[in-house]
Protein backbone atom coordinates (compact mmCIF):
# COMPACT_ATOMS: atom_id res chain seq x y z
CA UNK A 1 0.00 0.00 0.00
CA UNK A 2 1.41 3.40 -1.03
CA UNK A 3 0.83 6.11 1.99
CA UNK A 4 1.67 9.67 2.05
CA UNK A 5 3.07 10.84 5.21
CA UNK A 6 2.79 14.77 6.26
CA UNK A 7 5.07 16.98 7.95
CA UNK A 8 5.97 20.22 8.77
CA UNK A 9 8.95 22.38 10.69
CA UNK A 10 10.06 26.12 11.28
CA UNK A 11 13.17 27.60 11.73
CA UNK A 12 14.18 31.16 13.41
CA UNK A 13 16.22 32.59 10.01
CA UNK A 14 16.64 32.09 6.88
CA UNK A 15 19.96 29.85 7.15
CA UNK A 16 21.54 27.15 5.09
CA UNK A 17 22.07 25.37 8.06
CA UNK A 18 19.32 26.00 10.47
CA UNK A 19 17.14 24.54 7.29
CA UNK A 20 19.37 21.72 6.80
CA UNK A 21 19.43 20.42 10.39
CA UNK A 22 15.72 21.47 11.24
CA UNK A 23 14.74 19.73 7.91
CA UNK A 24 17.16 16.55 9.03
CA UNK A 25 15.21 16.15 12.19
CA UNK A 26 12.07 16.54 10.98
CA UNK A 27 12.82 13.82 8.26
CA UNK A 28 14.37 11.41 10.83
CA UNK A 29 11.53 11.82 13.47
CA UNK A 30 8.79 11.20 10.44
CA UNK A 31 11.30 7.70 9.52
CA UNK A 32 11.48 6.54 13.35
CA UNK A 33 7.78 7.08 14.15
CA UNK A 34 6.35 4.68 11.11
CA UNK A 35 9.23 2.48 10.97
CA UNK A 36 10.21 3.79 7.08
CA UNK A 37 13.51 2.69 5.73
CA UNK A 38 14.73 3.98 2.76
CA UNK A 39 14.25 1.43 0.26
CA UNK A 40 10.49 1.84 0.84
CA UNK A 41 10.29 5.62 -0.08
CA UNK A 42 8.61 6.30 -3.22
CA UNK A 43 9.86 10.13 -3.57
CA UNK A 44 10.17 12.99 -0.51
CA UNK A 45 8.87 16.50 -1.16
CA UNK A 46 9.92 19.44 0.56
CA UNK A 47 7.90 22.74 0.07
CA UNK A 48 9.83 26.01 1.52
CA UNK A 49 8.02 29.59 2.23
CA UNK A 50 9.51 31.98 0.22
CA UNK A 51 11.22 33.92 3.03
CA UNK A 52 13.57 30.51 2.44
CA UNK A 53 16.46 30.92 0.34
CA UNK A 54 19.37 30.21 1.73
CA UNK A 55 19.94 26.42 1.02
CA UNK A 56 18.47 23.08 -0.13
CA UNK A 57 16.35 21.53 2.60
CA UNK A 58 16.82 18.35 0.26
CA UNK A 59 20.24 18.37 1.15
CA UNK A 60 19.25 17.17 4.79
CA UNK A 61 18.20 13.94 2.78
CA UNK A 62 21.55 13.51 1.65
CA UNK A 63 23.54 13.31 5.12
CA UNK A 64 21.41 10.56 6.36
CA UNK A 65 22.97 6.92 5.57
CA UNK A 66 21.25 5.05 2.76
CA UNK A 67 19.62 7.52 1.19
CA UNK A 68 22.12 8.04 -1.44
CA UNK A 69 19.15 6.58 -3.96
CA UNK A 70 15.84 8.46 -2.67
CA UNK A 71 14.53 11.04 -5.09
CA UNK A 72 13.77 14.02 -3.96
CA UNK A 73 12.60 17.49 -4.89
CA UNK A 74 12.03 21.21 -3.23
CA UNK A 75 9.80 23.45 -4.42
CA UNK A 76 8.11 26.83 -3.32
CA UNK A 77 5.17 26.87 -0.90
CA UNK A 78 2.17 29.06 -2.60
CA UNK A 79 2.13 32.52 -0.93
CA UNK A 80 -0.98 32.30 1.50
CA UNK A 81 -1.79 36.28 3.56
CA UNK A 82 -0.86 35.47 6.81
CA UNK A 83 0.44 31.75 6.46
CA UNK A 84 3.31 30.47 8.51
CA UNK A 85 6.43 31.99 8.50
CA UNK A 86 9.93 30.47 7.29
CA UNK A 87 8.10 26.82 7.35
CA UNK A 88 9.32 23.91 5.58
CA UNK A 89 6.45 21.22 4.57
CA UNK A 90 7.50 17.55 3.92
CA UNK A 91 5.22 14.93 2.03
CA UNK A 92 6.84 11.50 1.78
CA UNK A 93 5.16 9.01 -0.02
CA UNK A 94 5.81 5.59 1.07
CA UNK A 95 5.16 1.85 0.50
CA UNK A 96 3.98 0.96 4.54
CA UNK A 97 1.57 -1.56 5.56
CA UNK A 98 0.47 0.89 8.01
CA UNK A 99 -3.47 2.08 8.34
CA UNK A 100 -3.99 5.48 6.93
CA UNK A 101 -5.71 6.44 10.63
CA UNK A 102 -2.24 5.45 12.13
CA UNK A 103 0.27 6.60 10.35
CA UNK A 104 1.97 9.43 12.50
CA UNK A 105 2.46 12.90 11.03
CA UNK A 106 4.88 14.97 12.26
CA UNK A 107 4.72 18.05 13.47
CA UNK A 108 7.76 20.65 15.06
CA UNK A 109 8.56 23.63 16.22
CA UNK A 110 5.77 26.35 15.39
CA UNK A 111 4.64 24.67 12.45
CA UNK A 112 2.41 22.58 15.10
CA UNK A 113 -0.43 25.00 14.55
CA UNK A 114 -0.98 23.57 10.92
CA UNK A 115 -2.62 20.64 12.52
CA UNK A 116 -3.20 21.21 15.97
CA UNK A 117 -4.86 17.71 15.92
CA UNK A 118 -1.86 16.14 14.31
CA UNK A 119 0.86 17.73 16.60
CA UNK A 120 -0.87 16.15 19.61
CA UNK A 121 -0.78 12.64 18.05
CA UNK A 122 3.03 13.27 17.57
CA UNK A 123 3.33 14.18 21.05
CA UNK A 124 1.81 11.14 22.54
CA UNK A 125 3.92 8.70 20.48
Amino acid sequence: MIRGIRGATTVEKNDETEIVQNTRQLVEEIVEQNNVKPEDIASVLISVTSDLNAGFPAKALRLIEGWTYVPVMCMKEIEVPGSLAKCIRVMMTVNTTINQQDITHVYQKNATVLRPDLSSQTEKN
